[in-house]
């Protein structure tokens, strides 16, 4: 999957490539002028699946297959650790937050950060954080989940029904 920057530096040399200007393709697919000028130049926040949709199938750019190798490079586990740290003069490690994760067990010192983040934490940070512990554990995602709705559980977390 390509990022939005990448989508708008394909857009414009497609565009180029067919001789198009940027306001024949903004009425051609159904843009405003601004929001392809905005794609183009790396300047969007968001645009949409949709809209991306109608813009590329004018220009007859396929889109790539869905995949995880962007979100693979990521560290879950380290982002949820720090996540869970903010406010606490102790840190949680991702290696102790993987380890809690894969056992349902909360260590006594690191029960504030757990249900901080069980309760605040983005869910796919979460999703990832699961992923990167099991890869580490040697052992499937679907072993963990088990395990976490079991420390959401144990710590009483209000979004406890998010992890059962």
């Amino acid at each position: 999957m390509s990022t939005l920057i990448d989508i708008g530096q394909a857009v414009r040399a497609r565009r180029t490539a067919l001789g198009l200007s940027q306001s024949q393709l903004a009425h051609l697919s159904g843009l405003s002028r601004q929001t392809l000028v905005g794609l183009e130049n790396g300047r969007l926040a968001d645009l949409g699946v949709n809209r991306v949709a109608q813009v590329t199938s004018v220009l007859g750019l396929a889109s790539a297959p869905l995949n995880t190798q962007v979100r693979s490079k990521k560290r879950g586990l380290w982002m949820a650790a720090k996540t869970a740290s903010v406010s606490y003069a102790s840190e949680l490690t991702p290696e102790i937050l993987g380890k809690a994760l894969v056992s349902g067990e909360a260590p006594p010192t690191f029960i504030p950060h757990l249900v901080h983040l069980l309760d605040e934490a983005p869910v796919s940070m979460l999703v990832m954080a699961v992923e990167e512990a099991a890869a580490q554990a040697h052992v499937s995602p679907k072993t963990v989940w088990p395990q976490m709705a079991r420390l959401a559980q144990s710590l009483s977390v209000h979004r406890k029904s998010v992890w059962t």
